[in-house]
């Protein structure tokens, strides 16, 4: 099998070429048709999380080692499986959820193994993942079926498609008006068509990019907003057009941290997903006076996943806008990536 692998932080992917490995037990191996490129890969490549005010977080330090093949937004079709899979046939092509954790403490076996503090496991980050032509999977229940859904639309489903559909939960109560979401990329557009399938209001998008504004605006945007503009709180209060009780931060730095909070009316929550990096930028007085909830949102469970696939299916949701690209370029489509020149989701199909 042939894959590219991150074998030394910020260094180019590495190709390899190793025998195809052979399940064992409940694993299943599959063959690789597509696999998304997420900017969370970028902070793996780079080795670490930027923590503000001069700290940085080091995934060395928390478990993650080289060589990686990195990947999580994978499908594939099945190959080959251990002895003690069950409910798997050669052919079926399924959707790979890969926010494993050890599997056996309280938290995984209430069904969040993606907040497993005992052993994270997941797919691309601690283990070998999607940038390579096949893939093992240690247990059919992680494979999610897409009956019928084109799996290179689909892939991203595993990390941006759940990652914004858990975010939007976290508002549920506050849908039936609109909400403010920063960043128009890959994750800003799916949760333009979540929100929409999920009975929500609309959403006004903030983005400092003008291909991404437009991007959003046409896949229906109630505005857009030019993050760094002057009076962009201004323009994002007006055109909210009553209190913003909802704020979806897909972005994750100072800069769009502090805007979000300043644009919520009294009682509002700020959910935080990017990491992007930075330090805190809250005037701690003002969480209490505007009695604000700011919740952190980490990609999402199984159950959440198999919820986005049926409601993908129910509604006939639009996938987002990716780019094809054969497995050979996974590095440069990291580096495009990293310059911000994609927009939507840049897919690996080896």
């Amino acid at each position: 099998m042939k894959s590219f692998r991150v074998t030394e932080f910020n260094a180019p992917l590495t190709e390899v070429d190793i025998a195809t490995p052979k399940p064992e037990g409940t694993q299943v191996l599959l063959k690789v048709k597509a696999a998304g490129v997420c900017h969370s890969d970028l902070h793996i490549w780079e080795g670490g999380y930027d923590l503000g005010h001069g700290r940085k977080l080091s995934l060395k330090d928390r478990g993650v080692s080289l060589p990686l093949t990195m990947g999580h937004e994978t499908v594939g079709e099945v190959v080959a499986f251990g002895p003690e899979a069950k409910g798997v046939a050669v052919g079926d092509v399924r959707l790979v959820y890969p926010w494993l954790g050890c599997g056996k403490c309280d938290t995984c076996l209430a069904g969040d193994e993606n907040m497993c503090i005992v052993k994270p496991n997941s797919i691309g980050v601690y283990c070998d993942g999607g940038y390579a032509d096949h893939i093992t999977v240690r247990h059919p229940r992680y494979l999610l079926d897409l009956k019928g859904l084109d799996p290179v639309t689909a892939a991203p489903y595993a990390c941006s498609g759940v990652t914004t559909y858990s975010a939007i939960k976290k508002l549920e109560t506050v849908l039936d008006r609109p909400i403010v979401i920063f960043g128009a990329g890959g994750l800003g557009l799916m949760a333009l068509s979540l929100l929409k399938a999920m009975g929500g209001k609309g959403a006004i998008v903030v983005d400092i990019d003008a291909n991404k504004r437009k991007a959003a605006e046409e896949a229906g945007a109630l505005a857009s907003v030019d993050g760094a503009a002057p009076d962009a709180l201004q323009q994002i209060m007006s055109k909210a057009g009553g209190p913003i009780l909802g704020v979806i931060d897909l972005v994750g730095n100072a800069a769009t941290a502090a805007l979000g909070f300043d644009c919520l009316s009294k009682g509002g929550k700020l959910v935080v997903v990017g990491l992007f990096g930075g330090g805190a930028p809250w005037a701690l007085p003002l969480i209490p006076i505007k009695a604000i909830t700011i919740q952190g949102s980490y990609v999402g469970n199984l159950r959440e996943t198999q919820e986005l696939i049926d409601l993908v299916r129910e509604k006939g949701i639009a996938p987002i806008p990716v780019t094809t690209r054969p497995l050979s370029q996974a590095d440069a489509s990291l580096k495009d990536l990293q310059q911000g020149k994609l927009v939507g989701r840049a897919v690996l199909v080896p």
